[in-house]
């Protein structure tokens, strides 16, 4: 056999092993991953109401929280929840956690590093102000006035709407999401711009605010389940069961526990 043959032969050789390892590699998932650990590891700030908080018993409630377990449950394995911040969940994800829920809203920029199951829940971004100021602030143009203290929280969606749509409003950052509306109640700020699912909820929790045409948002925006990128199986698995979940009713259950 010519020199030239065997090169040529070797070459072939590596290229089939390289064929061999990449498809094996395609056929491994984090759904195989989970299921085999026993363990299904959910990112989550615990912050955000009515989706996730973390209590003072270092346990976590919140309608993300009731649809983590219940997908647990239909693996078969133990949710274990991670607690993380806005700031820091992209990190905390892609080096601790299988999924990352709790209000997670879909964008480009999320989009270029994970992938996302189907989206279970529209929704847009939304201002909250005292009752008594509502009418004032009726459009992102009233909103964006020098007069206009606009308070938001750090690292997710609600700091980069704040912070690419208020040119001339004053904008005032408050670390803690838990606490951040009461500072519009006690007049330390006057408006916040968050999803408008979230406005409904606070609104609820303190009657001196009232959400501003949550049913006209301001930025159109989608909630799902962040995943691993390019894990197909994974996310197959995931949106076959929200699928389910939807098609028997339990979703709607979970949904009016927390938000009706």
């Amino acid at each position: 056999m010519s020199k030239s043959m065997k090169t040529w032969l070797a070459a072939a050789l590596l290229t089939g092993l390289a064929i061999v390892h990449t498809a094996g590699a395609a056929e491994t998932s984090r759904l195989d991953e989970v299921l085999k650990s026993g363990k299904l590891r959910v990112c989550m700030t615990g912050d955000y109401k009515p989706f996730t908080y973390f209590k003072t018993d270092n346990t976590f409630e919140g309608m993300d929280v009731d649809l983590a377990q219940s997908l647990a449950k239909a693996l078969g394995v133990e949710a274990q929840f991670v607690k993380t911040t806005w700031s820091t969940l992209m990190e905390d994800f892609l080096a601790k956690c299988d999924m990352a829920m709790g209000g997670v809203s879909v964008t480009l920029d999320r989009q270029k590093k994970v992938s996302f199951a189907v989206s279970h829940m529209l929704d847009g971004k939304a201002a909250i102000a005292r009752c008594t100021d509502t009418q004032k602030f009726q459009s992102l143009a009233q909103i964006d006035r020098p007069t206009t203290r606009a308070i938001f929280n750090p690292g997710g969606t609600n700091e980069r709407f704040a912070r690419a749509n208020f040119k001339q409003a004053q904008l005032v950052l408050h670390p803690d999401n838990v606490t951040i509306f009461q500072q519009i109640v006690d007049g330390k700020a006057d408006i916040m711009v968050t999803d408008a699912s979230e406005t409904l909820w606070q609104a609820k929790q303190h009657p001196e605010l009232c959400p501003v045409n949550p049913d006209k948002p301001l930025q159109f925006a989608e909630k799902a389940f962040m995943l691993p990128r390019a894990d197909v199986a994974f996310k197959e698995y995931v949106d076959a069961w929200m699928h389910m979940l939807k098609a028997t009713g339990d979703y709607d259950r979970i949904f009016n526990k927390w938000l009706h």
